[in-house]
């Protein structure tokens, strides 16, 4: 049924990223949950050979010229992987965005070519110890010095903090100026940085997942993405590729999760009969089955807004709400899948312990659900006063006239 949704172009890279996702060896799955191994490299390698790092980006660039409707196909076969490979498969997509749409040829030809054919890997040095959400309270610091930049500060819950061989990091550059036109972007490579902390996480394990340090990290003026002062307008279109990666890679655990409560339900015998035949089963499964299909329209629905250039609000809000929904539905997805099968769902025998740990983190990063509330109903509002709804239906009410009951002041 989900073919549906798919164009043509859509089912050759849905092909594609099957055929990837079976030849995954488990034992990397189990190493990397075990904290064995520090960043999937090889993986990310094999990943660019097969050009499907960062598909929507333009051929010259090491793309496929596609678009977000396919890139998030590709996202959510990955997915089924995990948090952590999802994760840095579509870092080279996130980091990318700032690049191509901002970057420099110097820039596109040094750091983003070589990135999409998985020869350099990148990450996003966003969060800081001292607030995740509030991006605009960064503390880390870049003077300018003849012609480089000096930065100094911290950045934490670094995806690929140990692997990466860039940063693209955001730093204060004139604390004087209003704080929107305070931030910069900037392209730091490894050499200029520290990892002082892995993180022993819950979930999304095998990633690289660390603290960063930059002290007097000395940076080319060439380095600089976009102009000086232009941090906050990058971090806003990055915003979309950051959440929308996130709702599809959540997709990618919740048809794995359904998949696997499938098949032991209907395995699975209690009192005489398979357990899918009971509605305490069976409902769960119907509920699993209803929040999949919506959460991957919205997906869908929000690509989609994406590529056609819609209103900046309307696009922000459709992101924000794929990401919020996608986010819970895979949790309540997986929660499902581990009561359906009870004790064994707890342990080891199968990976719905280990989705469960990583769905947790999805509602979390890039933005926490509670943060994505806020963006929706502020972007609903300023949609509001532009008459979407040409009808006045306030006014089909028995009684819509009496304006002297409609009193707001």
């Amino acid at each position: 049924m989900y073919n549906v949704l798919l164009s043509p172009s859509q089912k050759k890279i849905f092909e594609e990223a099957s055929k990837f996702v079976a030849s995954v060896d488990k034992q990397l799955l189990i190493d990397m949950d075990e904290d064995k191994i520090e960043y999937p490299k090889d993986t990310i390698e094999t990943l660019g050979k097969l050009n499907l790092l960062g598909i929507r980006f333009p051929e010259e660039i090491g793309g496929r010229g596609l678009k977000w409707q396919d890139e998030v196909v590709l996202i959510e076969e990955i997915g089924m992987l995990g948090a952590a490979l999802s994760c840095a498969s579509v870092m080279p997509s996130i980091v990318g965005e700032a690049i191509s749409k901002f970057g420099s040829s110097y820039q596109k030809e040094k750091y983003l070519k070589p990135t999409l054919q998985g020869k350099l890997i990148c990450a996003e040095g966003l969060t800081e110890p001292r607030g995740g959400s509030d991006f605009f309270g960064a503390t880390t610091i870049a003077k300018k010095s003849g012609n480089k930049w000096v930065l100094n500060g911290q950045k934490r819950f670094i995806v690929g903090a140990k692997g990466a061989d860039y940063f693209l990091i955001y730093a204060q550059t004139d604390s004087s100026k209003d704080y929107k036109k305070n931030m910069s972007a900037f392209l730091v490579d490894k050499d200029k940085v520290s990892v002082e902390n892995l993180y022993e996480l819950m979930g999304a394990r095998g990633a690289g997942t660390g603290r960063i340090v930059l002290k007097d990290a000395i940076v080319d003026e060439d380095n600089v993405v976009g102009n000086i002062g232009e941090g906050s307008v990058i971090f806003y279109q990055m915003m979309i590729p950051e959440r929308l990666t996130t709702a599809a890679g959540a997709l990618g655990i919740a048809k794995a999760s359904l998949e696997i409560a499938l098949k032991y339900s209907k395995n699975r015998k209690a009192f005489g009969q398979p357990i899918k035949n009971f509605e305490g089963v069976s409902f769960k499964v119907a509920q699993s089955s209803a929040l999949l299909d919506a959460a991957r329209a919205l997906v869908h629905t929000a690509a989609k807004a994406v590529d056609e250039e819609m209103d900046a609000s309307v696009q922000r809000r459709l992101v924000s709400e794929a990401k919020r929904f996608s986010t819970q539905s895979a949790w309540e997805i997986v929660n499902n899948a581990m009561q359906i099968m009870g004790g064994i769902g707890y342990t080891n025998v199968y990976p719905i312990e280990r989705y469960l740990r990583d769905a947790r983190l999805m509602m979390i990063w890039t933005g926490t659900n509670e943060i994505m509330d806020l963006v929706i109903q502020h972007e609903l509002y300023k949609e509001l006063e532009k008459n979407r709804i040409l009808r006045d239906v306030e006014l089909d009410a028995k009684s819509s006239a009496q304006l002297e009951e409609k009193v707001f002041e």
